[in-house]
């Protein structure tokens, strides 16, 4: 006899603790019934596979963890959970953390320094937030800013063994998107290399990656300037992440 095991579906976030998330994180209040039904599910189980641990003296309460949870789920309402594999852990700090980088040039001269990050992903690791730098992020939502969502985003394009601004897509529509993006971060480089002024972020000219995780911040904050400055890419992030919350004002 061939015996069946089945997964016990996670448990659903309270409705008391779901009511405060809406009040709490402007993104979700934004959501319409069958989204918002969408994203606390997937909240759900991010909460039920992900160990969320404080660092140092911060606590985080069943409300801001479903946050944490919900904001973390955002670019993955049309994607779906297959976008929460391959890691386990979101470590939140208090406020800003350091990290010692290192690079070793052409000439092989190693160099050194220290960063400050709202946030990171590690490529396979665990997803690092700033508590301050969240709460920032509620306070001024359409400022084209998420760290949540940027960090998840990093996670979402490593799906495919490949950190490079491109996320696991359908071969047809992984041509047209790496072709359109390419065209975009390389005009975008060229203007911050010039010194010209970018109403997107100029981070975003750091990298493929980068560009694509700023992006996404725009698409969720601020999409009407996204789809004025990069209307191609703005096409391909609405459909990778259905309509932003704030389309419509």
């Amino acid at each position: 006899m061939i015996r069946r095991l089945f997964r016990r579906p996670p448990a659903d976030i309270d409705p008391g603790t779901w009511r405060q998330v809406r009040r709490d994180v402007p993104w979700v209040a934004a959501l319409d019934e069958e989204r918002d039904a969408r994203l606390r599910a997937l909240a759900a189980r991010f909460l039920h596979e992900k160990a969320i641990t404080p660092v140092g003296d911060l606590a985080l309460d069943d409300a801001a963890r479903a946050s944490l949870a919900a904001l973390c789920c955002l670019p993955l309402l049309e994607f779906g959970a297959e976008g929460l594999h391959g890691w386990s852990q979101l470590l939140v700090y208090p406020d800003a953390f350091r990290v010692d980088r290192s690079h070793v040039d052409a000439a092989g001269v190693m160099h050194e320094w220290e960063d400050d990050l709202a946030g990171e992903a590690w490529e396979h690791g665990p997803l690092v937030l700033s508590w301050a730098d969240v709460a920032a992020d509620l306070e001024t939502p359409r400022e084209g800013f998420c760290v949540a969502v940027h960090e998840m985003v990093h996670k979402l394009d490593a799906l495919d063994g490949l950190l490079d601004g491109t996320p696991p897509l359908p071969r047809a529509w992984q041509r047209e998107w790496a072709r359109d993006f390419q065209q975009a971060y390389d005009a975008f480089v060229e203007r911050v290399d010039r010194g010209l002024h970018t109403p997107i972020d100029p981070y975003a000219a750091e990298a493929p990656e980068e560009f694509f995780a700023v992006c996404s911040e725009y698409h969720f904050s601020d999409p009407a300037l996204l789809a004025r400055e990069l209307p191609p890419v703005a096409a391909h992030l609405r459909r990778l992440y259905g309509p932003s919350p704030f389309a419509h004002g």
